[in-house]
């Protein structure tokens, strides 16, 4: 459900009602891609909901416990997480989901409560997207190192399926370029997390080249 908190003077902000949550051991940026293997009762219940519906799902970060319940386990997840929009589906047998979802927009949850089964709903306020900030001189190559990256991905000799990052690339905006990154490169799940909390694209892929260059991926 989509509501839309109005004022006369400050613009709407649009929240979610009853956001169902899928927490997961990792980070999902936008434009980002997430592919899921679904077999819990509750997932796939989420899913195919969400599917006949066109809805999103949240993805948040765990913080505390593991992606697959455990009887008497508690789970805990980040406060800022991502809306996911399924774009490929397959059910290639009773009980098993194959999932392919697409990163939108940034939400933080404003309260949260697990259902009897088990699935977390929350109502969230959605976050602004990135301003689109180009490139700055400094930081090319950043951008450059990227482009090569992907360009050896598309060429890679026996490349089964697509490429881990899905088109168009904007090459040329430090947000989208910074998310790539903190994608592929093979962070703590806690720092690609706060990452992507930032709400500057700018700070972000500064934080990102100087990873880069520390470890000699860009030299």
């Amino acid at each position: 459900m989509i509501a839309a908190a109005t004022g006369n003077t400050v613009p709407a902000t649009l929240t979610l009602q009853s956001l169902p949550l899928f927490p997961l051991s990792a980070v999902l940026f936008p434009d980002g891609l997430l592919s899921l293997r679904v077999f819990e009762v509750r997932y796939l219940d989420m899913i195919s909901k969400c599917r006949k519906a066109g809805a999103p799902f949240g993805v948040v970060s765990l913080t505390q416990g593991s992606e697959v319940r455990q009887p008497g386990g508690t789970e805990a997840f980040s406060r800022v997480g991502t809306l996911a929009t399924i774009h490929e589906f397959e059910q290639p047998q009773p009980g098993l989901m194959l999932v392919r979802a697409t990163g939108a927009q940034r939400f933080r949850i404003t309260s949260s409560d697990q259902l009897k089964h088990g699935l977390w709903v929350a109502n969230v306020e959605r976050l602004p997207a990135d301003m689109a900030v180009p490139i700055p001189e400094d930081l090319q190559p950043t951008a450059d190192a990227l482009h090569r990256l992907i360009q050896s991905l598309q060429l890679k000799p026996g490349q089964v399926g697509p490429t881990p990052l899905l088109p168009p690339w904007k090459l040329d905006d430090c947000g989208w370029v910074a998310n790539r990154w903190c994608e592929l490169l093979p962070l703590p799940v806690a720092l690609k997390q706060r990452l992507m909390e930032l709400d500057n694209p700018l700070v972000r892929l500064e934080l990102v080249s100087d990873v880069l260059t520390r470890t000699g991926i860009m030299n």
